[in-house]
């Protein structure tokens, strides 16, 4: 297998794993046969730079997870080694040899170097840190080759060229997690209320929508359909969604690649952040319209007002239940419903039912197409 042929099985691997954390798992291996590597970790942290906080970590060994290396690298390492400053400080989509990141003497007495990273095969490992979405920061290690001769050209370019990848899909996996839509089919998407959901065919035309975002593009603020096609408002921000539009849809020549952007608004209102990736055909398809392309529209700090008295009186709510119905509508989970009511999150689902049961609907997507579709925002 050529190394062209190797990146293009990675990227759609990683596509896979954009809908679905549990590929990674497959994507981890894959990297690790092409790149030659014996593992790599992937991790994400926030917070300033000086003290950024791990929120996410995996460390896999071709395709298996090490969840017993991972946790006694974070409980007893990780607030000791000496190496965590010097990477915090190196720059975006560098590639630092681990031996780099330590002094001389530090390489003969730290308990990381010589213990740790000698039981996980990592003492000549890469290190590079990414700039992650919302401020967020992306640690992403491959462990030591495989080959005794160690890093070659090929390898360090194929590493290389995987990075704005890696960056994109941990992007799209943080809108869908907050938008509870991990682990959802690029179908099953179309249910979610709090995203706008788009499916382009091969030629870049819209094949299906959901309600949020034939709302988006109704009102045309931001981004419209014209004749089947998105089209931005701003001329510069067209040409840049066309752009990716072409590069996330399959052509003869080239891999197809995601990418997200910002779509500008109105003044008064913060722009769409919009994920486009490429949905790979598992089979032939023998030419049949299918999805090619998944647009994701996100509208950070959306916060819509819709009057719970409307909603309780056309849909034959109590106070309490039309309260539930509205925040679900406007985007608030259960969870979060339950700390602003300084209730049990059983008692908002007990309401829930409440509501399934009078209005013979039996899913939240279904609730909320409801309460959208009968208030008016004001």
């Amino acid at each position: 297998m050529s190394d062209q042929d190797a990146f293009e099985r990675i990227l759609a691997s990683l596509y896979d794993a954009m809908l679905d954390p549990a590929q990674w798992q497959e994507t981890s291996a894959l990297i690790d046969e092409a790149c030659g590597t014996k593992g790599n970790a992937l991790g994400i942290g926030e917070g300033p730079q000086d003290d950024i906080r791990v929120i996410s970590a995996g460390l896999y060994y071709g395709g298996q997870r090490r969840e017993d290396l991972e946790r006694e690298y974070l409980d007893i390492y990780h607030p000791i080694d000496e190496c965590v400053p010097r990477f915090r400080q190196l720059p975006d989509s560098h590639l630092a040899h681990t031996t780099d990141l330590y002094t001389a003497e530090e390489l003969k007495t730290s308990p990381t170097y010589n213990e740790l990273m000698h039981r996980a095969s990592a003492q000549d490992s890469l290190h590079v840190r990414l700039d992650g979405p919302d401020g967020s920061h992306i640690a992403w290690v491959s462990a030591d080759p495989v080959a005794p001769d160690g890093w070659d050209f090929t390898r360090l370019m194929l590493l290389k060229g995987l990075l704005p990848h890696i960056r994109q899909f941990v992007r799209v996996q943080q809108a869908l997690a907050k938008t509870e839509a991990l682990g959802t089919s690029a179908t099953d998407l179309l249910d979610n209320p709090r995203i706008g959901v788009i499916h382009l065919d091969r030629r870049g035309r819209i094949v299906a929508a959901n309600d949020r975002a034939r709302a988006i593009l109704r009102y045309g603020d931001g981004i419209t359909d014209r004749g089947g096609v998105l089209r931005a408002r701003v001329p510069v921000d067209h040409v840049r969604l066309e752009r990716l539009v072409a590069a996330a849809l399959p052509t003869s020549s080239a891999a197809t690649v995601s990418g997200s952007m910002l779509l500008r608004r109105a003044a008064i209102l913060s722009p769409f952040v919009v994920h486009i990736k490429p949905v790979v055909a598992p089979h032939m398809d023998f030419g049949a319209q299918r999805i090619a392309a998944l647009v994701l529209l996100v509208e950070p700090g959306r916060q819509s007002r819709i009057d719970p008295s409307l909603a309780a009186e056309t849909l034959g709510l109590t106070p309490a239940e039309s309260q539930v119905a509205v925040w679900l509508a406007e985007g608030k989970t259960v969870r979060e419903i339950a700390v602003e009511t300084k209730r049990q999150e059983r008692s908002i689902h007990w309401h829930l039912q409440q509501i399934y049961h009078k209005l013979g609907i039996s899913r939240q997507a279904d609730l909320v197409r409801l309460v959208l579709s009968v208030v008016e925002f004001v």
